[in-house]
Parts: structure tokens; sequence; C-alpha cells
């Protein structure tokens, strides 16, 4: 008797799989190059205020200024790039981002790079958006989630390399050095993703019309408001983490890398889970992970004050708000029907108003005169509130959904 040989992956397959890895790298990289920047003048604020002659509450508008800019640029370049082929789209995005890092290391005062930083935030949100509709469609079946997560490990990765990279370079050799390195990241994920990014020619493209019905989709606001309010808290706490280690924890100032580091290592911890949840469990995975959010960072009010416990609490925070992201791009993915650029990419417009709102909330409660660790009090406080709009979004969709099975019977 004879037994016939495992089958084995055709050429074709095997071509595909290969693809897709390095299709994913490239886009992973240009991740890796936006959360680099975005991180990494939280982390250098003082050595800016310095340089910049400005208080450290001024210099953290410079922070505002880019999440500004994507929040601008993620809906204006989704919509009036509707009818752009996505490879091409993504090229121009790049293009554009290391023109406005590289804008960032010659900008000669606070004014210029405010403006700076605002250019150099427009790409990102429309990045993400479409990098993840890309990576979506160059998934195997069932494994959506699981890709969009790849992509953003890119952004995750950087906070355990990118940012105690650039944030170590900019305290030895100036902070402008932190954004040239960028630059350089930049330019090379125009050349990955010309090299190894297929020209997507079956992907849908869309139009300007058709992607702004988004915005009539309740549920697509609703998904947005979950991530404005709920990132808020962690960014109002990340924005000034430095001063919170130094001054309240004790940490010596030239151990701040590591604990970027350390807060990175949670978010690719955090990404990997979030991705796998999102394909098992989308809604049950959110609200766990805006309920892990809510705990850490109410228990890093207490914990900051000693540097072991502080350290342990900055990996939570990370590896919570992370494991929510995979699953936000998803949930707008399923949720705006044909108009997924726009919808993908206001989530990255909805996290920088986080972003903004957090940096800007976390100043005032700390002018006001209520210490280092009153943003991680009002962060739990936002995911609370979080929590609730996402109860709010599932009960909406259930009452839908009861309304249309009536209406049909």
């Amino acid at each position: 008797m004879t037994t016939s040989a495992p089958a084995r992956p055709s050429t074709t397959d095997s071509e595909h799989a290969a693809t897709r890895r390095v299709a994913m790298v490239a886009l992973a990289l240009g991740g890796f190059g936006i959360g680099t920047t975005e991180f990494v003048a939280m982390g250098l604020l003082p050595e800016m205020a310095t340089g910049l002659d400005v208080s450290e509450p001024t210099a953290g508008h410079v922070i505002s200024a880019y999440a500004l800019g994507v929040v601008v640029g993620a809906p204006l370049i989704a919509a009036l790039s509707a009818r752009v082929p996505r490879k091409h789209l993504l090229l121009g995005l790049m293009i554009a981002f290391t023109v406005g890092n590289a804008a960032s290391v010659f900008a000669p005062n606070y004014e210029t790079l405010m403006v700076a930083r605002f250019v150099a935030g427009l790409p990102h949100g429309a990045y993400f958006g479409v990098a993840s509709l890309v990576a979506a469609h160059l998934a195997r079946p069932g494994e959506r989630a699981k890709a969009v997560a790849l992509v953003m490990m890119g952004l995750s990765v950087a906070n355990v390399v990118g940012v105690p990279a650039a944030s170590s370079l900019g305290q030895h050799l100036g902070w402008r050095t932190a954004f040239a390195l960028v630059a350089v990241i930049g330019a090379a994920t125009v050349a990955a993703i010309w090299r190894w990014v297929p020209e997507l020619c079956a992907m849908n493209v869309t139009n300007p019309i058709t992607e702004l019905g988004a915005l009539r989709r309740p549920q697509v606001w609703m998904t947005l408001v979950i991530g404005m309010v709920g990132f808020g808290g962690m960014f109002a706490v990340y924005t000034y983490i430095s001063t919170t280690l130094t001054d309240v924890s004790g940490l010596s100032r030239s151990l701040v890398p590591l604990a970027l580091m350390i807060y990175g290592v949670g978010m690719v911890a955090g990404n990997f889970v979030g991705g796998r949840l999102a394909d098992r469990a989308l809604m049950p995975g959110l609200f766990a992970s805006m309920t892990a959010l809510g705990v850490m960072l109410a228990v890093f009010v207490f914990a900051s004050h000693n540097p072991v416990t502080a350290l342990v609490l900055v990996f939570g925070i990370g590896a919570a708000g992370s494991s929510m992201v995979p699953g936000l791009q998803t949930r707008l993915m399923d949720v705006a029907a044909d108009a997924q650029t726009l919808a993908a990419s206001l989530n990255h417009a909805a996290l920088n108003i986080a972003n903004a709102f957090g940096a800007w909330i976390g100043g005032v409660v700390i002018a006001a005169g209520h210490g280092y660790t009153a943003p991680a009090a009002v962060g739990g406080a936002l995911a609370v509130a979080g929590l609730v709009v996402l109860s709010l979004a599932v009960l909406m969709e259930r009452r839908s959904a009861d309304r249309e099975r009536a209406h049909a019977s």
C-alpha cells in the first residue's frame, strides 16, 4: 500500500505569502517612523523648552500642533485622495511626512517649529488609515485585525526602539537630532513601499462623495468618540511622563529612555493581544481593554510615588491603551460600509484629538497646582467615560438591529 505525500503549498501561495510579509514590513516601517516622531517629543519636552526658551507647558503645545495636523489632515486627505491608487497615495503621504520632519530639524524658533510639527502631522491619520485597509486587503480570511495589528506594530515597536533611541540622541546631541533620525526613517519607508508594496489594482477606489458618507453613520461617530475620550487619559499621563518619573517617582533623568522603552514594550504586548482579541471577540475585547486602561491609570496615581511600581504601571498603561487600537480600527471598517478610507483615517484623527486634549488637560491640572499625579486621576475618569460611550454604542446598535428585524417581519 502506498501513501501519498502531504500536500505542499503551491508556488503561487508561497509567493503570495512572501508578498504579504514584505508589504507588511514596509507598511510597519512607516508606522515606526510616525510613532517615533509622535512620542519622542514627550520625552524631550524639558530639552525643547530650554532650547526654545519657553516653559515646559508651552513646549507641550508642540505636541498639540502635531496632533492638530493629524486631525485636519486625516479627513481632508482621505476624502480628496479617494481616487488616487493606494500605493501612490502611501508614497505621497510618506514623502510629505519626511519633509515635515526635516523642516522640524531646521526650525529657527518656537513659532516655526509649531508650523513644522503641524505639517508633519498632516499625513499621519491618512497613512495609517490607508495602510490598515491595504493590510486587510492582503490578509488571509479571518485575519483582518491581525493584519491591521501588524501594521500598528510599527507604532508600538517605535516606543521600544525608536523613541528611546531618538530621545537619548536628543538628550546628548540636541533635540533636533531626534527629528533628523525620523526624517531618515521616512525616506527609508518611501523606498520600502516603492519596492515591496504591490500595485493593489484590485483594491476598490471610491470618490470623495462616497467617502464623506461615513460621516452620516452614527456608529462611525460613536467609535471615534470612544477613541477620543478613552485615549485622552493615557496621553494626559504620557505627555508629562518624563517629569513625573523624575520629580514624583525619583527616577534618574538618565533612566527616562528606559522608562519609554518599557512603555513601548507594553504597547507591543497590547497590540499583539488586541489584534487577536478583535478577530475573536471584537466588542468584548474593547470593553476589556478600556476597563484595564481605567484601572491602570487610577492605580498610577499611587504607584507613581515609587520608581519600581511606577515603571510597572507605565508598562500596563502602554499595554492597555495599545490593545484598543486594532479593535477600534476594525470596528470602523465594519461600520463604515463603502466609506472605509475616510473612516479608517478618522480613527487616528480621533486618537490625536485625544493626544491634544490629554496634553492640554494634563497641563491644566499641573498648572493649577495639583501636581504631576493629577493627570492620571483625570485619565481614569476619562476611561470610565469611554466605557459609557462604548456601552451606548452597543445599545444603539442593538436597538437598530431590533428595528430592522421588526420592519422585515
